[in-house]
């Protein structure tokens, strides 16, 4: 469904050049859910208009629902769906105007965009609110629509840009769900981006993971978090043992990456669960109480710390604005 190759975009802003996306290569088989993780200002965004023809690339090529991007846009856009971070319905229009107008425009009958609409809002439990305006609608009730008008001309390929951002706990939980039937059983295949390590881990088959305009890792959510070496495990104890714990925790098979904190030892293992006995046995013997204990398993953050030396969190406060200079481009 998409195959790009050196996709790259340079903007000039402010007297100077911002190189957004550099070299990035990707392939979306079909009827796969896929993931585009990273910090704002990585280049997702960018991206993702890039492959739906809203932005020319500066140079490489691109494939999307057997489309030439470059020669034949127009082909592209009759065949995927796309939902912007921001939405687009009109705050004094009906539900169902937004529905039906959205489907005409995509060439659909008023019969059939109508009929259309009705399937859409009965899978995004939007029924009984086609004569509210969409101003008046909650945050997750506004999302649904705009994934409803993204599906109005029923493309098997939809782009989602950060469909939960903004949303209450509850109703991401709800668009998740919304969004795992579209894919099981409708057969759609989504690209979705997201700087939520839940929502990837949770979502999706696969997640590419960009950093700074190109791709650092891709994977399962599993594969990827192999990829970190071990479990990582917290042990408080008190302050004038913690030298004592770190040179027992030291000795434990294939620990690495020890280091020491105010009254605890965090170090990373193979296998926290089996090490850990070992460690409570060395540590009850050499008479240091162990006050608190934490075990944890690789995350997707632990995965882009790996891959770039700095976590995912932390990049996404230092990452500077490189997406918000497309809108001057």
């Amino acid at each position: 469904m998409i195959r790009a190759r050196g996709l790259t975009r340079r903007f000039s802003a402010r007297g100077r050049t911002i190189d957004a996306v550099k070299g990035v290569d990707i392939d979306v088989g079909a009827g796969e859910l896929v993931g585009f993780l990273g910090p704002n200002g990585a280049g997702k965004t960018t991206t993702l208009r890039m492959l739906t023809t809203l932005l020319r690339p500066t140079s490489g090529e691109a494939t999307v629902g057997g489309c030439d991007l470059l020669k034949d846009p127009l082909g592209v856009r009759k065949r995927i769906g796309y939902v912007a971070q921001g939405g687009g319905t009109a705050p004094e229009c009906k539900v169902t105007e937004e529905i039906d107008l959205q489907g005409r425009l995509y060439g659909l009958s008023k019969a059939e965009a109508h009929q259309r609409g009705l399937v859409l809002t009965e899978q995004l439990d939007l029924t009984g609110l086609g004569e509210r305006l969409t101003k008046t609608l909650s945050g997750g009730q506004r999302r649904r629509l705009d994934v409803a008008l993204g599906l109005i001309h029923d493309p098997k390929l939809i782009f989602l840009d950060e469909p939960s951002t903004g949303l209450d706990p509850q109703s991401r939980a709800n668009l998740w769900e919304h969004i795992r039937r579209l894919h099981a059983d409708h057969g759609v295949t989504v690209f979705l981006t997201t700087h939520y390590l839940d929502e990837a881990d949770a979502l999706c088959d696969r997640i590419l993971v960009i950093d700074n305009g190109e791709i650092v890792a891709e994977g399962s959510p599993d594969s990827l978090k192999a990829r970190v070496s071990g479990d990582g495990v917290k042990i408080g104890v008190p302050a004038e043992s913690v030298s004592a714990a770190a040179e027992i925790a030291a000795k434990l098979a294939g620990a690495h990456e020890l280091t020491t904190v105010e009254n605890a030892v965090q170090f990373r293992v193979p296998r926290g669960d089996t090490a850990m006995p070992e460690l409570l046995r060395a540590l009850d013997t050499a008479g240091i109480p162990m006050r608190s204990m934490q075990v944890t398993r690789p995350t997707l953050d632990d995965v882009f710390l790996t891959m770039t030396g700095r976590t995912l969190r932390d990049a996404e406060q230092a990452t500077p604005a490189a997406e918000e200079s497309s809108h001057v481009a």
